[in-house]
Protein backbone atom coordinates (compact mmCIF):
# COMPACT_ATOMS: atom_id res chain seq x y z
CA UNK A 1 0.00 0.00 0.00
CA UNK A 2 2.63 2.61 0.79
CA UNK A 3 4.92 1.63 -2.03
CA UNK A 4 1.35 2.80 -4.40
CA UNK A 5 0.63 5.59 -2.77
CA UNK A 6 4.39 6.90 -3.35
CA UNK A 7 3.95 5.84 -7.26
CA UNK A 8 0.87 7.84 -6.86
CA UNK A 9 2.52 10.83 -5.39
CA UNK A 10 5.32 10.96 -7.05
CA UNK A 11 8.11 9.05 -5.01
CA UNK A 12 7.96 5.50 -6.37
CA UNK A 13 10.53 3.49 -4.56
CA UNK A 14 13.58 3.46 -4.64
CA UNK A 15 13.21 6.89 -4.42
CA UNK A 16 14.67 9.33 -6.92
CA UNK A 17 17.15 6.51 -8.16
CA UNK A 18 18.68 9.27 -10.58
CA UNK A 19 18.48 12.01 -7.90
CA UNK A 20 16.67 14.47 -10.14
CA UNK A 21 16.03 16.65 -7.08
CA UNK A 22 19.50 16.92 -6.52
CA UNK A 23 21.03 17.42 -9.96
CA UNK A 24 20.90 20.32 -12.56
CA UNK A 25 21.06 19.85 -16.72
CA UNK A 26 23.83 22.91 -16.61
CA UNK A 27 25.22 23.17 -13.05
CA UNK A 28 27.10 20.95 -11.33
CA UNK A 29 25.91 19.68 -7.64
CA UNK A 30 27.96 21.66 -5.97
CA UNK A 31 26.94 25.21 -7.34
CA UNK A 32 23.07 23.94 -7.13
CA UNK A 33 23.52 23.20 -3.14
CA UNK A 34 25.30 26.75 -3.34
CA UNK A 35 22.44 28.66 -5.36
CA UNK A 36 20.19 27.15 -2.99
CA UNK A 37 21.25 28.17 0.07
CA UNK A 38 21.88 31.23 -0.32
CA UNK A 39 18.36 31.74 -2.12
CA UNK A 40 17.00 30.36 1.44
CA UNK A 41 20.04 32.70 3.06
CA UNK A 42 17.90 35.35 1.38
CA UNK A 43 14.63 34.76 1.81
CA UNK A 44 14.97 34.24 5.91
CA UNK A 45 17.26 37.11 5.93
CA UNK A 46 14.09 39.51 4.57
CA UNK A 47 11.57 37.67 6.25
CA UNK A 48 13.31 38.63 10.01
CA UNK A 49 14.78 42.63 8.66
CA UNK A 50 10.43 42.57 7.56
CA UNK A 51 9.52 42.07 10.98
CA UNK A 52 12.23 44.00 12.83
CA UNK A 53 11.47 46.73 10.44
CA UNK A 54 7.73 47.22 11.50
CA UNK A 55 8.56 46.01 14.79
CA UNK A 56 10.96 49.40 15.14
CA UNK A 57 9.21 51.74 13.01
CA UNK A 58 5.86 51.64 14.57
CA UNK A 59 4.22 48.76 12.26
CA UNK A 60 3.69 46.29 15.26
CA UNK A 61 0.04 45.39 13.91
CA UNK A 62 1.54 44.37 10.65
CA UNK A 63 3.36 41.56 12.52
CA UNK A 64 0.47 40.48 14.45
CA UNK A 65 -1.34 40.21 11.14
CA UNK A 66 2.06 38.71 9.31
CA UNK A 67 0.85 34.91 9.64
CA UNK A 68 -2.80 35.61 8.14
CA UNK A 69 -1.25 36.63 4.30
CA UNK A 70 -0.63 33.73 2.18
CA UNK A 71 2.09 35.87 0.43
CA UNK A 72 3.91 35.54 3.81
CA UNK A 73 3.40 31.66 4.47
CA UNK A 74 4.71 31.05 0.97
CA UNK A 75 7.64 33.05 1.30
CA UNK A 76 8.77 31.02 4.45
CA UNK A 77 8.15 27.36 2.33
CA UNK A 78 10.68 28.93 0.11
CA UNK A 79 12.83 29.84 2.66
CA UNK A 80 12.76 26.25 3.91
CA UNK A 81 12.59 24.79 1.00
CA UNK A 82 15.69 26.14 -0.50
CA UNK A 83 17.01 25.30 2.99
CA UNK A 84 16.59 21.74 2.88
CA UNK A 85 17.12 20.89 -0.80
CA UNK A 86 20.80 23.00 -0.36
CA UNK A 87 21.22 20.27 2.46
CA UNK A 88 20.43 17.38 0.60
CA UNK A 89 22.47 18.87 -2.65
CA UNK A 90 24.94 19.22 -0.60
CA UNK A 91 24.68 15.75 0.63
CA UNK A 92 24.69 14.58 -2.91
CA UNK A 93 27.34 16.86 -3.81
CA UNK A 94 29.83 15.59 -1.18
CA UNK A 95 28.97 11.25 -1.15
CA UNK A 96 27.10 10.92 -4.54
CA UNK A 97 23.59 9.85 -2.14
CA UNK A 98 21.02 12.27 -0.48
CA UNK A 99 19.22 12.17 2.49
CA UNK A 100 16.68 12.03 0.77
CA UNK A 101 16.46 8.64 -0.93
CA UNK A 102 17.29 7.22 3.20
CA UNK A 103 13.99 9.06 4.34
CA UNK A 104 10.54 6.81 4.99
CA UNK A 105 8.28 6.94 2.22
CA UNK A 106 6.00 9.58 4.12
CA UNK A 107 8.80 12.14 3.90
CA UNK A 108 9.84 11.47 0.65
CA UNK A 109 6.17 11.81 -0.79
CA UNK A 110 6.43 15.01 1.59
CA UNK A 111 9.16 16.24 0.01
CA UNK A 112 7.69 15.68 -3.82
CA UNK A 113 4.90 17.79 -2.67
CA UNK A 114 6.55 20.57 -1.28
CA UNK A 115 8.68 20.69 -4.75
CA UNK A 116 5.33 20.82 -6.02
CA UNK A 117 4.34 24.10 -3.80
CA UNK A 118 7.41 25.64 -4.61
CA UNK A 119 6.98 25.95 -8.16
CA UNK A 120 3.07 26.60 -8.45
CA UNK A 121 2.49 28.95 -4.97
CA UNK A 122 5.20 31.57 -5.65
CA UNK A 123 3.42 31.97 -9.49
CA UNK A 124 0.00 32.00 -8.25
CA UNK A 125 0.83 34.32 -5.37
CA UNK A 126 2.47 36.90 -8.48
CA UNK A 127 -0.39 36.66 -10.65
CA UNK A 128 -2.85 37.44 -7.88
CA UNK A 129 -1.18 40.50 -6.55
CA UNK A 130 -0.17 41.92 -9.64
CA UNK A 131 -3.33 41.31 -11.34
CA UNK A 132 -5.60 41.98 -8.71
CA UNK A 133 -4.34 43.34 -5.66
CA UNK A 134 -1.97 46.26 -7.30
CA UNK A 135 -2.96 50.11 -7.03
CA UNK A 136 -1.09 50.92 -10.27
CA UNK A 137 1.03 53.59 -8.37
CA UNK A 138 4.49 52.90 -7.26
CA UNK A 139 5.29 52.34 -3.85
CA UNK A 140 5.68 55.27 -1.31
CA UNK A 141 9.02 54.30 -0.12
CA UNK A 142 12.84 51.92 -0.91
CA UNK A 143 11.41 49.70 1.68
CA UNK A 144 8.01 48.99 0.95
CA UNK A 145 9.11 48.86 -2.99
CA UNK A 146 11.74 46.29 -1.68
CA UNK A 147 9.45 43.77 0.29
CA UNK A 148 7.33 43.91 -2.47
CA UNK A 149 9.67 43.27 -5.02
CA UNK A 150 11.32 39.96 -3.01
CA UNK A 151 8.16 38.93 -2.37
CA UNK A 152 5.96 39.70 -5.62
CA UNK A 153 8.46 39.09 -8.09
CA UNK A 154 11.75 37.34 -7.05
CA UNK A 155 9.45 34.66 -5.69
CA UNK A 156 8.26 33.63 -9.10
CA UNK A 157 11.95 33.96 -10.01
CA UNK A 158 13.30 31.48 -7.45
CA UNK A 159 10.19 29.07 -8.91
CA UNK A 160 11.52 29.70 -12.04
CA UNK A 161 14.81 28.59 -11.03
CA UNK A 162 13.38 25.10 -10.22
CA UNK A 163 11.07 24.68 -12.79
CA UNK A 164 14.03 25.48 -15.51
CA UNK A 165 17.51 24.81 -14.19
CA UNK A 166 17.09 21.44 -12.59
CA UNK A 167 16.58 18.07 -13.45
CA UNK A 168 12.81 16.78 -11.49
CA UNK A 169 10.40 15.31 -13.36
CA UNK A 170 6.45 16.92 -14.12
CA UNK A 171 4.57 16.81 -11.13
CA UNK A 172 1.84 13.91 -10.62
CA UNK A 173 -1.86 14.54 -11.13
CA UNK A 174 -2.28 13.54 -7.69
CA UNK A 175 -0.45 16.84 -6.53
CA UNK A 176 -3.07 19.22 -7.74
CA UNK A 177 -6.28 17.74 -5.41
CA UNK A 178 -2.98 18.25 -2.41
CA UNK A 179 -2.94 22.04 -4.05
CA UNK A 180 -6.94 23.00 -3.73
CA UNK A 181 -7.07 21.61 -0.41
CA UNK A 182 -3.96 23.80 1.06
CA UNK A 183 -5.79 26.49 -0.69
CA UNK A 184 -8.91 25.50 1.08
CA UNK A 185 -7.21 25.46 4.37
CA UNK A 186 -5.90 29.03 3.64
CA UNK A 187 -9.09 29.87 2.94
CA UNK A 188 -10.05 28.84 6.45
CA UNK A 189 -7.32 30.79 7.97
CA UNK A 190 -8.67 33.90 6.83
CA UNK A 191 -11.72 33.51 7.80
CA UNK A 192 -10.45 33.01 11.30
CA UNK A 193 -8.36 35.97 11.21
CA UNK A 194 -11.35 37.89 10.45
CA UNK A 195 -12.96 36.29 13.20
CA UNK A 196 -10.29 36.58 16.07
CA UNK A 197 -8.57 39.77 14.53
CA UNK A 198 -11.39 41.22 13.03
CA UNK A 199 -9.63 42.12 9.42
CA UNK A 200 -9.52 40.14 5.95
CA UNK A 201 -6.10 39.29 4.91
CA UNK A 202 -7.51 39.95 1.29
CA UNK A 203 -10.20 42.68 0.60
CA UNK A 204 -11.73 40.21 -2.14
CA UNK A 205 -12.41 38.34 1.06
CA UNK A 206 -15.19 40.51 2.29
CA UNK A 207 -18.84 39.28 1.73
CA UNK A 208 -19.87 42.36 2.48
CA UNK A 209 -19.05 43.41 -0.77
CA UNK A 210 -20.81 40.93 -2.66
CA UNK A 211 -21.47 37.13 -2.41
CA UNK A 212 -21.39 36.51 -5.99
CA UNK A 213 -18.37 38.54 -6.47
CA UNK A 214 -16.54 36.89 -3.70
CA UNK A 215 -17.37 33.75 -5.52
CA UNK A 216 -16.20 35.17 -8.16
CA UNK A 217 -12.56 35.53 -7.15
CA UNK A 218 -12.50 32.09 -4.82
CA UNK A 219 -13.37 30.29 -8.48
CA UNK A 220 -11.16 32.53 -10.65
CA UNK A 221 -8.75 31.42 -8.25
CA UNK A 222 -9.04 28.06 -8.18
CA UNK A 223 -9.31 28.31 -11.51
CA UNK A 224 -5.80 30.23 -12.39
CA UNK A 225 -4.27 27.32 -9.68
CA UNK A 226 -5.47 24.72 -12.05
CA UNK A 227 -3.74 26.86 -14.77
CA UNK A 228 -0.29 27.14 -13.40
CA UNK A 229 -0.10 23.55 -12.65
CA UNK A 230 -0.96 22.81 -15.96
CA UNK A 231 1.47 25.10 -17.68
CA UNK A 232 3.98 24.35 -14.87
CA UNK A 233 3.74 20.41 -16.01
CA UNK A 234 4.28 21.69 -19.47
CA UNK A 235 7.00 23.48 -19.16
CA UNK A 236 8.65 20.90 -17.11
CA UNK A 237 7.63 17.83 -19.80
CA UNK A 238 8.86 20.48 -22.72
CA UNK A 239 12.46 21.19 -20.79
CA UNK A 240 12.81 17.18 -20.10
CA UNK A 241 11.97 16.98 -23.55
CA UNK A 242 14.48 19.42 -25.39
CA UNK A 243 17.04 19.18 -22.79
CA UNK A 244 17.37 15.47 -22.32
CA UNK A 245 16.11 13.94 -25.34
CA UNK A 246 16.87 16.38 -28.20
CA UNK A 247 19.43 18.49 -26.99
CA UNK A 248 21.29 15.36 -24.58
CA UNK A 249 22.26 17.06 -21.92
CA UNK A 250 21.82 14.34 -19.43
CA UNK A 251 22.73 16.73 -16.64
CA UNK A 252 25.65 17.26 -13.67
CA UNK A 253 26.15 14.77 -11.86
CA UNK A 254 28.41 13.89 -8.72
CA UNK A 255 31.88 11.88 -9.61
CA UNK A 256 31.52 8.26 -8.14
CA UNK A 257 31.03 4.90 -9.87
CA UNK A 258 28.06 4.18 -8.99
CA UNK A 259 26.51 7.44 -10.24
CA UNK A 260 28.38 7.00 -13.44
CA UNK A 261 26.92 3.57 -13.91
CA UNK A 262 23.15 5.42 -12.60
CA UNK A 263 24.34 8.69 -15.16
CA UNK A 264 24.27 6.17 -18.30
CA UNK A 265 21.35 3.80 -17.28
CA UNK A 266 19.36 7.08 -17.22
CA UNK A 267 20.87 8.35 -20.86
CA UNK A 268 19.88 5.13 -22.19
CA UNK A 269 16.25 5.24 -20.57
CA UNK A 270 16.20 8.56 -22.38
CA UNK A 271 17.35 7.77 -25.69
CA UNK A 272 14.52 4.72 -25.73
CA UNK A 273 12.30 7.49 -25.71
Amino acid sequence: MVRQLSAIFGAPQPFDPNHRYTTSWILPPIVLAVIRLIISIYAFTSTFFILGWNGTHGRQELNRRYFSFFTYLTFWGIAFYFLFSSLHTFRYALTGASWLQKWPAMLQIAHAVFYTTIVMFPILVTAVYWVILYSGDWFPDDFTAWTNTSQHALNAVFAAFEIFLTRTAPPPPAHLPILVLILALYLSLAYISHATQGFYSYSFLDPSKGSGRLAGYILGILAAACVIFGVVWVIIWIRRWLIEGKLGMHGKFARSRNNEDEEMSEIERVNKK
